[in-house]
């Protein structure tokens, strides 16, 4: 899919998605360069009490979209999201968790086996 954002950071995440599912066989990655690609009032917006009613302790998951803070978050989770309001991110620290880009989230794994993808 042709990406016509002007966000250079942006486009080089979706390029660096699409090259990792070429390198490691990886669709989730496909997945997620694809929902990036998408026009911007059609991304992914969660809360942290959505995540904290889908996931369980030590979950990993990739948003292709915003983390907003909205809710609490009690459980220790790993999240990748394309961008994290400041609450969003001082929540899942309280609560012992991670907040990770898209591209760290694919270096720490290639092979994204157990990495849930929330929509």
């Amino acid at each position: 899919m042709e990406l016509k954002s002007t966000n250079q950071y942006l486009r080089m995440t979706v390029r660096f998605l699409e090259k990792a599912h070429k390198q490691y066989n990886a669709a989730l990655w496909a997945t997620v360069a694809d929902m990036l690609s998408k026009p911007r009032r059609s991304r992914v917006i969660v809360n942290v009490g959505k995540l904290n009613r889908l996931l369980n302790d030590g979950d990993v998951v990739v948003i292709p979209g915003k983390v907003l803070g909205d809710g609490e978050l009690s459980k220790k989770v790993t999240v990748a999201a394309w961008a994290f309001s400041k609450t969003a991110i001082d929540k899942i620290k309280a609560a012992g968790g991670e907040a990770l880009s898209i591209p760290e989230l694919v270096r720490r794994m290639p092979k994204p086996s157990g990495v849930k993808i929330i929509t």
